[in-house]
């Protein structure tokens, strides 16, 4: 196997090549004037199993465009396997035609990617109606969770902690590591007035005094049900707040108000950032084994 880190997933693809004891590449990637993309692959992978390693951030649709580009390449030049191994994956959030005439993303990405790679890895995928990638992707496709990494972080770095999941969707990875570690899990319910505004509650009453609050969940975007909620919260006397996530997505100048708001936040590396302290690439590299 070759792995061949893209232009967003550089970040950890080398670690991943060395915890294989495999060969390790990148893609060349540059943009002519026009704003078109240019990808080589700069190894040979004539008979050989090939991964990309992408993560969809950023210019998302560049990033979609050069691993369909590097993916159709490495099959003419005769690439035995094609795998695209995504720390961070876009386009599931439109799950369905809510209002007439609205493209549903994730069914058209799923078709897309399907018809290009052998297999697709994904890490925490943003899922809502869909339980799993076998109803997305038609080829094979594996979904990786960072669980097991951020509960071994909470066991070594933080004591007496409460862990809270942002909301019922959220709460799977909360209550998945609470248990892993023995301790406390609540849910925040929240009522949402807008994308920016949310008001939040405990569902239910418990000591939280003295306690190092920890919020669990898969992705922090905005951050404003973490900052309300830990403004409610401090009143019953928690004793700090940590936000963990898998994915850091930080729009809207998050990271910096959650800061201010004396929340530590840290992530995953799936989205590399200032607070990605946790690296996922040995999760890959297993995932790829």
């Amino acid at each position: 196997m070759i792995i061949i880190g893209c232009s967003k997933g550089k970040h950890i693809s080398a670690k991943i090549a060395q915890k294989l004891k495999t060969r390790h590449s990148e893609l060349k990637v540059r943009n002519f004037p026009d704003g078109e993309i240019y990808a080589r692959i700069m190894s040979p992978v004539k008979g050989k199993e090939v991964a990309l390693i992408q993560s969809f951030y950023g210019n998302i649709s560049d990033c979609i465009i050069e691993v369909l580009l590097a993916a159709a390449t490495a099959r003419e030049l005769g690439a035995k396997k094609v795998v695209l191994a995504a720390s961070y994956f876009p386009y599931f959030r439109q799950d369905s035609r809510f209002n007439p005439g609205e493209a549903v993303s994730i069914k058209v990405m799923g078709k897309l990617f399907s018809r290009h790679f052998d297999e697709i890895i994904v890490i925490d995928p943003h899922l809502h109606r869909q339980s799993s990638l076998s109803g997305i992707f038609s080829t094979n496709s594996k979904k990786l969770t960072a669980n097991p990494l951020i509960r071994d972080y909470i066991k070594k770095n933080i004591r007496n902690p409460l862990i809270v999941g942002p909301d019922w969707e959220s709460y799977k990875w909360a209550r998945k590591v609470a248990e892993e570690i023995g301790c406390k899990s609540v849910i925040l319910e929240k009522k949402r007035f807008s994308g920016r505004k949310v008001k939040v509650t405990l569902n239910e009453k418990v000591d939280i005094s003295g306690k190092n609050v920890v919020f669990v969940d898969d992705i922090i975007s905005t951050g404003h049900t973490i900052i309300e909620a830990a403004k409610n919260i401090r009143k019953l006397g928690a004793k700090s707040f940590t936000c963990i996530a898998v994915h850091g997505v930080f729009v809207d100048n998050a990271l910096e108000r959650l800061r201010k708001s004396n929340i530590k936040v840290i992530t995953t590396n799936t989205i590399p950032n200032k607070v990605s302290k946790i690296d996922v690439s040995g999760l890959v590299a297993e995932g790829l084994r």
